[in-house]
C-alpha cells in the first residue's frame, strides 16, 4: 500500500467513524505530512520498526527543537495511524513495542480576574431600544462566559438546539458528543430569545443561530474579531479570545462553589483530569478565604 492511500483511508475513516472535529482532521493531515517528508526515500511505512520512529523523535526534539505539545501531537497521530492499519492487516504497529514517556506541560488555563469579568459583561449588557448590530454577538459572548462553550460549538448552533424558553441549548460537542447546557440568567435568556425571534423570522424553524451579514452561519474567526474590538471597547488591556471566556466560566463556578463534576458536564469535557486544572487558578477565591481566616489578626491578644 501507498503511504498516500493509506493516509486517506485513515483521514477518511477519522472524519466518517471518529467523528473528529475538522481542525483535529487538519492537524492529522498537516501531521503525517511531516512524517512522509522525513521518511528516507527508500524506506517502507508499512515496515517502520520502533528505532525508526525513534530517529524521528530524535529528528523533532534534536534537530528542529519542536514543542513537547507538538511531538507528543504528532506520535499520537502516529499511533492511531499505525493502529488503525493493524487491524486492517496490512502493515506492522511499530508502538506495540514502544511506549514513549514524553513530558507533558501542564499550562494553567488564562482566564480573565473577576474585575475584568464584571466590566466586560457589564459592558455587553442590552443597550435597549433602537438598531443594535452588535446584539446578537453580544448576547453570544454573555453565553460563552455563562455556559463556557467553545468557540466552534457556539458557532454550530442552531434554532432547533434552543428550548422555547431559552433556558436550555443542545450543544454538539467534540467527538461527537452532545451536551446540554443551561442558562440560569433571566436576562440572557431574554437576550437570547429575541436572537431567536429574529432569526427565525428571515430563517425558518431551524437555521443558524448566528449569522453574519450574508445570511450565512457565522465563522469562529468572525466571534474572535468582535470579541477583540467589543474588549477594547470596554477597556480592557489583554488580548481577550473566546477561549478565554471558557477558561473564565470554569474559573468562576470552581470559586463559587460548584461541584467539579458539574463543571465537568456542563465544560464536555471527557475526563474530569481535564477540569481539575481549573481548581489551581481560583486564586480570588483562595485571597478572600484567607483574608476570613486572617490567622495574625486570630493570634493578637
Amino acid at each position: 500500500m501507498r503511504f498516500h492511500t493509506a493516509k486517506a483511508e485513515f483521514i477518511k475513516f477519522c472524519r466518517v467513524e471518529r467523528r473528529l472535529s475538522k481542525h483535529s482532521i487538519a492537524a492529522y493531515e498537516f501531521d503525517l505530512a511531516d512524517f512522509k517528508r522525513w521518511l528516507p526515500r527508500q524506506s517502507k511505512f508499512d515496515r517502520l520498526s520502533e528505532d525508526d520512529l525513534k530517529l524521528y523523535l530524535e529528528d523533532m526534539v534534536l534537530e528542529r527543537g519542536l514543542s513537547p505539545a507538538t511531538v507528543r501531537r504528532r506520535l499520537a497521530c502516529l499511533r492511531s495511524f499505525f493502529r488503525r492499519l493493524a487491524d486492517l492487516h496490512k502493515a506492522h504497529d511499530p508502538f506495540v513495542t514502544w511506549r514513549p514517556k514524553l513530558p507533558r506541560r501542564r499550562r494553567l488555563p488564562r482566564a480573565l480576574a473577576r474585575s475584568e469579568s464584571v466590566t466586560f459583561v457589564n459592558s455587553l449588557d442590552d443597550r435597549g431600544g433602537g438598531v443594535d448590530r452588535d446584539h446578537d454577538v453580544r448576547t453570544a459572548l454573555r453565553l460563552l462566559v455563562a455556559t463556557g462553550l467553545r468557540v466552534g460549538e457556539l458557532c454550530g448552533l442552531r434554532l432547533s438546539d434552543v428550548s422555547p424558553d431559552c433556558a436550555v441549548v443542545r450543544v454538539h460537542g467534540k467527538g461527537a458528543r452532545d451536551r446540554i447546557a443551561y442558562v440560569a440568567d433571566t436576562a440572557l435568556r431574554q437576550s437570547l430569545k429575541r436572537v431567536v425571534a429574529n432569526r427565525r423570522l428571515s430563517l425558518g424553524p431551524d437555521g443558524s443561530l448566528l449569522v453574519n451579514r450574508f445570511g450565512a452561519a457565522m465563522k469562529p474567526q468572525s466571534i474572535r474579531t468582535k470579541l477583540r474590538r467589543l474588549a477594547i471597547d470596554a477597556g480592557l488591556e489583554r488580548r481577550v479570545t473566546p477561549h478565554m471566556l471558557r477558561h473564565t466560566a470554569a474559573t468562576l463556578l470552581i470559586e463559587t462553589g460548584v461541584d467539579i463534576r458539574f463543571v465537568q458536564r456542563l465544560l464536555g469535557h471527557s475526563s474530569i483530569a481535564t477540569t481539575e486544572i481549573y481548581t489551581h487558578v481560583t486564586d480570588e477565591a483562595l485571597r478572600s478565604t484567607l483574608e476570613k481566616a486572617n490567622i495574625l489578626e486570630a493570634l493578637r491578644v
